[in-house]
């Protein structure tokens, strides 16, 4: 019983076995089915996919050669503009530089034009002809030629650049054109140093000084000049380094009644001597606007006188009128009434009948 037992078991065992061993070759045979299929699949799907990756790579060929094409374009138009702009610029640029260069070499020209007029101004002699020349200007760009003469010789023998023929009480004012500057250049003398500097400026202190007491002592004659006469110094900068640093000097030069001007400062006393000289010419003629106001009230009378008769005759005419009006309101009454057929029979007593209608029988 045992042994039979085994046996079955063993049979129902190797049963199993069977069965499980069926089962697995079934398995793999229904696995290798769908690998099998999904192969396929996969293939029949990798060649559908290769046909629209095919389609697909054409597409964006087309899209991307367009898009190239697209890009070039803008790319060659941006380079023509660039290339247009970059053309303009450097023509732009070569006409700035010839500017430049026409202007470096006026500047050179000037430089020496600089140069020139500190070799003129370092010279006494060509120094006060250059200050006559640019006095004479500002005189006769201002003034009429009546009212003042170049090179004018006093009393004393002295002779002065210039003289202003002002009314009284001014009188005749000289003006020197002459003005020290040799110290004056080496108060900025870049070689100097600080004590040759300081010495100049002294000096340049002492020189005006003296300047303006030789124009005292020279131009202003009793009796014949004004009580006062001008220093005109033809440089601003000069002009300007007196009053700012040595005022001192304008003081001394005030007291001794000489008046140190500049360019700019001689404008303005030349245009206020204009102004006097102007009104004392209209002074001069008040007597002949006198006589002419005289004149014109003269007629303006006669014109009143006129007018007011010719304002009588108005008012009479308008009366004279009003009247008529009356007498035509009247003849028109009278129309009237004759065509009313208002007229009486027998006239009235102060009617007058012609010879004719007395003679014609009544009735």
């Amino acid at each position: 019983m045992a042994e039979l037992a085994v046996l079955v078991a063993l049979a129902a065992l190797g049963l199993a076995v069977w069965l499980v061993l069926r089962l697995q070759v079934r398995l793999e045979e229904k696995h290798r089915e769908m690998l099998t299929d999904l192969h396929e699949g996969l293939t029949r799907q990798g060649d559908r996919l290769g046909g629209h990756l095919g389609e697909l790579r054409e597409a964006l060929a087309a899209k991307l050669d367009a898009r190239l094409d697209q890009i070039s374009s803008r790319v060659n138009e941006r380079l023509d503009e660039g290339f247009r702009k970059t053309n303009e610029t450097f023509v732009s640029v070569m006409q700035r530089l010839a500017t430049i260069d026409e202007a470096q070499k006026k500047i050179e020209t000037l430089t020496g034009s600089v140069v020139s007029l500190q070799e003129l101004l370092g010279d006494k002699k060509t120094r006060g002809a250059f200050g006559e020349v640019q006095l004479e200007a500002l005189v006769r760009n201002v003034l009429p030629p009546a009212a003042f003469e170049m090179q004018y010789t006093l009393s004393n023998g002295m002779r002065a650049d210039c003289v202003l023929k002002l009314p009284a009480p001014t009188g005749m004012v000289c003006v020197d054109s002459k003005f020290p500057l040799e110290n004056y250049n080496r108060m900025f003398d870049r070689e100097a140093n600080d004590a040759d500097r300081a010495l100049a400026q002294k000096q340049f202190r002492a020189d005006v000084r003296k300047h303006v007491e030789d124009i005292a002592r020279k131009y202003i004659v009793a009796n014949e000049t004004s009580e006062g006469a001008v220093m005109f110094v033809p440089a601003e900068a000069v002009f300007a380094e007196i009053h700012a640093y040595h005022a001192e000097v304008v003081e001394y030069a005030n007291a001794r009644r000489v008046w140190i001007v500049s360019p700019t400062t001689l404008m303005a006393v030349l245009n206020t001597a204009r102004a006097v000289l102007k009104d004392v010419e209209t002074r001069k003629q008040i007597h002949v606007i006198k006589e002419a106001l005289g004149r014109l009230a003269v007629e303006f009378g006669r014109f009143d006188e006129r007018l007011r008769k010719l304002a009588d005759h108005i008012r009479q005419a308008h009366d004279d009128a009003q009247k008529i009006q009356i007498t035509g309101d009247k003849i028109s009454q009278q129309f009237q009434r004759i065509e009313a057929a208002e007229i009486e029979e027998r006239p009235p007593a102060n009617v007058v009948r012609l010879p004719e209608e007395r003679n014609k029988p009544t009735g």
